[in-house]
């Protein structure tokens, strides 16, 4: 049974449809830096519509004659949208392929150059999004409610996407904990992601549907804004008038466990409530610590940033920017709910 995730600001009464075409569902990847020039490395800028990252990476292997391994990606973007994402291609001490015949009506190139380093699985800032939501119905307090998303952010959830069909991704890491042998490394780790991330959503919909995903807690770990450096209040960083200011800055933020091996980092009453979500999960959370997975940390809300709309009739265009690693899907599920055709959005 796939769990009902806890909402921020409530199960939205509106209902529409979502990616009724690929143009519905524009992704710009946001890499952060720019390729410096020179190096053993092509990076190439890709616009693609109705293709999966994967087969666009099988063609610059084929074109360039290396093995697929030596075309590498940021992130994985989703085949049912319109994208535009980095791919790096290792040639040492080769001349850049012909890469033309790759191009056509679904796929463009818009830019090409040197690097120095190889474009590793994460190695992006963030990507913009302009979705388009039609045929929306109970449209009357959208305005309010994104809004709403806009100041006070979404729960960070993982999307639905990462634990697979019908959580079969869960199913094979629960087998995988068990004993079966999983030869293929990919896989091995999407299992693992898919284990640490339902946890994480456990815990986050607990602290959520408790009340206090926008209050303090002794023994919080609070996350820097921006980065992924976290600490606990304690007695050197007390829960006084100075920290509550910090967080109605947000300056720091509410995190939740992302589980691994080790002590849990936070104390006292937050400690509690994470301990206490994850009491029935034993397997997962042995699993994850068998295989050498650290305690680390997630913040607990997202907040869009550059957020803005336009709502017309029964049809809503919406953009913002969000860091790597975070998931539209968490927006759009407090905005409209049976959001119909496919729903599969990319990190």
């Amino acid at each position: 049974m796939i769990p009902a995730w806890h909402y921020l600001h409530g199960e939205p009464d509106c209902v529409g449809r979502l990616k009724v075409v690929p143009e519905d569902f524009i992704v710009r990847e946001d890499l952060g830096f720019a390729p410096c020039g020179e190096g053993e490395h092509i990076l190439l800028h890709i616009r693609k519509r109705g293709q999966n990252t994967q087969w666009v990476a099988r063609e610059l292997a084929r074109l360039a004659g290396v093995a697929q391994r030596d075309v590498t990606w940021a992130g994985l973007k989703d085949r049912h949208a319109v994208t535009e994402q980095w791919f790096g291609v290792h040639l040492p001490g080769k001349a850049e392929p012909d890469f033309s015949s790759l191009e056509g009506d679904e796929v463009q190139i818009l830019a090409r150059a040197r690097h120095n380093k190889k474009l590793k699985i994460g190695a992006l800032k963030g990507n913009r999004f302009e979705l388009n939501l039609t045929e929306l119905s109970d449209c009357a307090a959208l305005e309010s409610r994104l809004s709403a998303i806009a100041t006070r952010g979404v729960p960070n959830y993982y999307g639905d996407q990462r634990f697979g069909h019908n959580f079969g991704n869960l199913d094979q890491a629960r087998a995988m904990f068990n004993g079966r042998r999983i030869k293929d490394r990919n896989k091995r780790s999407m299992y693992l992601s898919a284990a640490r991330s339902y946890l994480f959503n456990l815990a986050a919909s607990k602290r959520l549907s408790s009340g206090l995903g926008e209050q303090l807690l002794a023994g919080d770990c609070l996350m820097l804004a921006g980065t992924q450096s976290f600490f606990t209040l304690n007695e050197d960083n007390p829960l006084d008038d100075a920290m509550q200011a910090r967080f109605a800055e947000d300056d720091v933020r509410i995190s939740s466990p992302m589980w691994g091996r080790g002590r849990l980092p936070s104390l006292e009453a937050a400690a509690e409530l994470e301990l206490s979500a994850l009491s029935e999960q034993e397997d997962l959370c042995q699993g994850l610590e068998a295989q050498g997975l650290k305690q680390e940390r997630r913040a607990l809300l997202l907040k869009p940033r550059d957020m803005s709309w336009q709502l017309d009739g029964a049809q809503l265009k919406l953009s913002f920017w969000l860091p790597a690693g975070s998931y539209a899907t968490s927006v759009v599920r407090e905005i409209a709910k049976d959001l119909q055709a496919n729903e599969n959005i990319s990190e």
